[in-house]
Order: C-alpha cells, then structure tokens, then sequence
C-alpha cells in the first residue's frame, strides 16, 4: 500500500555509509536532513552526493534538505566538561568569562544575553531540565537561583521561558551555509528560530543571489512566531513543527494544540507542514518504539501533517532502517482511517487563478469519479502541490520533464513524482507518453480512469488550464 505522509530522516554516524542509505531509501525514506549544526560544508557535500548516487542505484527520488544551525545561545565549557548544580545554590552566567566555568559560573557563547533578561525571569538549559532563576543582572554577568538542578554539560541551550531572546535568525555561519547549500543543489532550505516574515524574506534573497532554486521551510521553535505565523507562512513554503525549543518556549502543554492549529492553517494557505522531535525518540537505543511514539506520530498523521521527521534516531541512533520501517508501518495505518472531508472543505474556498481552479476542479472529479489515479503534467509543481491541501482519497502523480521538481516533490503529501521524457510539443503525443508512464510503473492498467491536467502551451511554468478524463488504452472522451 502506498504511504501519503512522507518521511524525513537526518543523516549522521549512523546513516553516512552507502550500505545503510541503500537500506533506507528502500525502507521509504523521502527526503534526507543535512543538519548544519554539525560536521563541515565538505561533509555535507559528500552526504548529499552520496544521495544522489542512491537515487540512482534505487531508482527512487529522495530530496535534500538543508536545515542551517541558527543562532547559538549556549553556556560555555566547564572545567571538568560538567557541573552538579543544587536546587537553591547561585549560579552566575558570565558572558565576559573567558576560561572554563565551575560550579559558581560559566560563560556564554551569546554575549549579548545579559542585555536580553531582567531581575524575575526565568532561564531553561538544556531542553528544560534545568531552571534557573534571574535574581540580578550586573554588566555583563546574569546572577541566578537554581530552581530545578542536575547535571549542566559543556554548551547546552538556553532558552527564555516566555521567549524573548533577541539574537538574529541568520548568523555569519548561516549565510556561509546558504550559499554551500545553494551549490549544493539543496531541494529544501529549513531556517532556524525565524521571529517574522522578514527573516524568511532575508533568508530567500540570500539563496536566490547564490544561485539556489530550494524552496524554503520556516522552523517554528520560538515563542515569537506564535503570534506571526501568518506572515511566516506567507514568505516561505512550509513550516517545520520544532517541538523541542518550542516547548520550552511555550511550555510542553501547549505544543499539541498548537501543533494542530499550524498545520491547520499551513495547509489552508497552500504551505507543506513538517512535524519533527522525538517522534520515536526510544528507537535510539531501542528496535521498536514505545505505544506513546506511535501514538504521537499517528496523531500528526491524522492532523495532515505533510511529513514526519527523524533527528537523532536515524544520525546516530542504533536502529536507523529499522525505525524508518516502524515509522512507514504507523504512517499507512493512521491514513486508512483518514477522513475525507473534500466537500465540506470546498464551501469556504475562492479560487482566483485558473490553475488553482483546474487543480480544484481535477480534485472534485476524482473524488465523484473514484478514478485510479490523478496525473498532473507540471513544470513547477504547484498544481500536484495545490492538490495534495486536500484530501480526496486518489493518489496525485506530479509527472515532470525537469529532475528537479521531480526532487521538490518528494516532501508533498499524497503526490509521488515520476519523470516524463518528452521535450516536443505536441499534446496528444505528451498525454500518450504520460498514459504509458502510468503504465509502465504499475499505477494503471488498461480500462482504469485517470483525470489528467496540463498547461497550454507545453512548457510554460504555471500554466495549467486544462483537465481531461481518460480511460486508460481508449481514445479520450
């Protein structure tokens, strides 16, 4: 059974070897992460050529994803690599502290944090699991109680409960690692800690004047972008779900509603959603994950989540195929009992652009019709992309001449994206080719009806004007 929801998986030690992408890709990986918060540009090159070559050998399209680091706001290095820091004992944050830290203090990566915090606020390391409280701020040091100890290791995260924290989305490394993703041929760009539209806009034109063509996903891990998620979602092509410093933002009770909303509204508004954290966080060390983990990525499933997404499982974790294939299992069972709801989705729509209305009108057909499949000749994408907001039960095609929407595809919930050799410009010969692609990959067999939709005149970008109904080996009708 075909799998809607496509899976994303981060490469790392565990999953940089030929052998084991081989693996992977054929377990059902759709689209790879290339984390930039570690390893070197020269890595990263080799990870993603590496990817292409499996495409090849699998023949399967698997897209890149380049997620870039953001702004590091991180305690410093201890002496001893960690302190034990006691619930009730000061603690002072020093971003002047330039040796390693101990008990009493440590420095800052982010030296402009003093100025970000005041006297009352409370600071989180480490995803949480340390809570301090701000008792003073005195130049350049921040002076604090320890609410909740443990163990503090050389440089966790720190997070502002409330958020707050003024550092910039896009640091010097960043831009650096935009223009190597830009060379890299990167399907997809995901920014770090994006505050507002504005650095999604910033974002673009940096990749644009380096030459990348990668559509852009906006990481939602700041309490900021709650209230700007419209003006994220208008300037970039999808969101990713970062449920880690998110939580700690927002505080861990809230995550799921808001999870809900987002996707809700990204999906409203044309964008691909990414549900991503600890999705099978047990599978690190663990072959089948925990009943809660399934639950977890049942659920974003049933949300409409574009994809699901591994971090550390599939970097470093000790079963990478093995929580793919678990991941793959959860994701087709969840959408056997997904709803259709097309037509109560329909009522509240307006469409404005004649594409947008063939893609509309290709998706009522279907679902009336109950055809095999829907095939969608594109040069761009959007129009499989438009039908793939709404779920009408009928797996989409997004049948390309150009490998490269081919790849931006593979991230779209519902469409699965095949190549079309054909570069005339007659219609009739490029629906018979588009037919025997169907056929030849097994989608179709004689006397089942497709609906089809193409752009007039071939090979125009966003040109999608006309829909047809075909009976698979008969003349059209």
């Amino acid at each position: 059974m075909q799998r809607s929801t496509k899976i994303v998986a981060t490469l790392g030690p565990s999953s940089s070897d030929a052998a084991t992408l081989e693996r992977m890709f054929l377990a059902g990986v759709d689209v790879v992460r290339l984390n930039f918060s570690h390893g070197s540009a020269e890595d990263h090159f080799k990870r993603a050529e590496l990817v292409r070559e499996t495409c090849r050998k699998v023949d399967r399209a698997v897209g890149i994803m380049a997620d870039l680091q953001g702004p590091k706001i991180r305690v410093g290095k201890f002496k001893d690599g960690k302190v034990d820091l006691k619930a009730g004992a000061a603690f002072v944050l020093d971003a002047a502290l330039e040796e390693p830290g101990d008990a009493g203090r440590v420095g800052l990566d982010y030296k402009d944090l003093p100025r970000d915090v005041k006297p009352g606020d409370v600071l989180l390391l480490d995803d949480g699991k340390i809570v301090l409280d701000v008792a003073a701020v005195r130049g350049a040091q921040i002076h604090t109680v320890t609410r909740h100890g443990g163990w503090l290791s050389n440089n966790k995260g720190i997070n502002r409960q409330g958020g707050g924290l003024t550092a910039p989305a896009l640091t010097p490394k960043d831009i650096d690692d935009i223009r190597h993703a830009a060379k890299m041929k990167v399907d997809y760009l995901a920014v770090s800690f994006p505050k507002s539209g504005a650095d999604m806009y910033m974002a673009r034109e940096l990749l644009r004047a380096a030459g990348g063509t990668a559509m852009l996903i906006a990481k939602i891990e700041r309490a900021e972008a709650i209230p700007a998620l419209a003006d994220i979602m208008h300037a970039c092509d999808g969101i990713m779900v970062a449920r880690g410093d998110l939580a700690v933002e927002v505080g861990d009770a809230a995550v799921p509603a808001l999870q809900k909303r987002m996707i809700r509204q990204a999906r409203e508004l044309n964008k691909l959603t990414i549900t991503a954290t600890q999705m099978m966080e047990s599978m690190i060390s663990s072959p089948v994950p925990t009943r809660a983990e399934v639950s977890d990525v049942a659920n974003a499933v049933l949300d409409g989540t574009d994809a699901v997404m591994l971090s550390a499982e599939s970097a470093s974790g000790m079963y990478p195929v093995e929580t793919i294939m678990s991941m793959n299992r959860i994701c087709i069972e969840a959408e056997k009992t997904q709803p259709l709801t097309l037509e109560s989705e329909f009522l509240n729509r307006v469409f404005t652009r004649v594409d947008q209305s063939i893609a509309m009108a290709a998706l009522f057909t279907a679902y009336h019709l109950k055809v095999k499949a829907i095939a969608s000749l594109t040069e761009s994408g959007s129009t499989a992309l438009w039908m793939s907001r709404l779920n009408c039960g009928v797996p989409i095609y997004a049948l390309t001449a150009l490998t490269e929407t081919r790849y931006r595809c593979t991230l779209f919930r519902d469409v699965y994206p095949l190549i079309v050799k054909y570069v005339g410009h007659d219609r009739e010969e490029l629906l018979a080719e588009a037919e025997a692609v169907l056929v030849r990959n097994g989608v179709v067999k004689a006397g089942d009806i497709i609906v089809l939709t193409i752009g007039e005149p071939i090979g125009k970008a966003g040109g999608t004007n006309t829909m047809k109904i075909v009976k698979v080996g008969e003349a059209s009708r």
